[in-house]
């Protein structure tokens, strides 16, 4: 059974960050993050492209996700007690722009129903969809990681 946070004192390294809330959301992250940032490029709008923000916010939180994660998993954070708040802090952000960027999506794909063509319509609302679902486990991951934070 996965533990739910890691011990107080110590924050997860190596495969530990397997095991252990909120760490085990970071593939689910990249995952989600990952289909917004391809489906978004995959797209063609006429007038030119207005999701600018959109992809902004995938790529940025993918890589700095998949960083972060690295990070951790080579035990980076060992050294300093300020990890915990910086991953609240990380995550909190990630939260404001994925919502963001979600809301912009959703917005645009709206607008331009008709120009998109029932194709391009649909795989806008699957990454509308799929932005959301990362705004939720970037809200979950910032919420445990308070947690964590306040009891480390």
């Amino acid at each position: 059974m996965a533990a739910t946070t890691a011990q107080s004192g110590t924050l997860p390294s190596g495969t530990g960050i397997c095991t252990t809330v909120p760490d085990i959301l970071y593939l689910p992250e990249l995952v989600f993050g990952g289909l917004v940032w391809i489906l978004v490029a995959s797209n063609h709008v006429q007038p030119q492209n207005p999701l600018g923000w959109v992809m902004f916010v995938s790529i940025f939180c993918f890589v700095m996700t998949f960083l972060w994660m690295i990070l951790f998993a080579a035990g980076c954070h060992k050294n300093s007690s300020g990890w915990a708040a910086a991953d609240f802090v990380y995550h909190g952000l990630a939260v404001l722009f994925y919502l963001s960027a979600g809301v912009d999506l959703a917005f645009i794909t709206l607008v331009f129903k008709e120009t998109f063509g029932l194709k391009f319509y649909q795989i806008n609302v699957a990454a509308v969809v799929f932005a959301f679902v990362a705004t939720l486990l970037y809200f979950i991951h910032a919420v445990l990681s308070a947690i964590r934070w306040k009891y480390f």
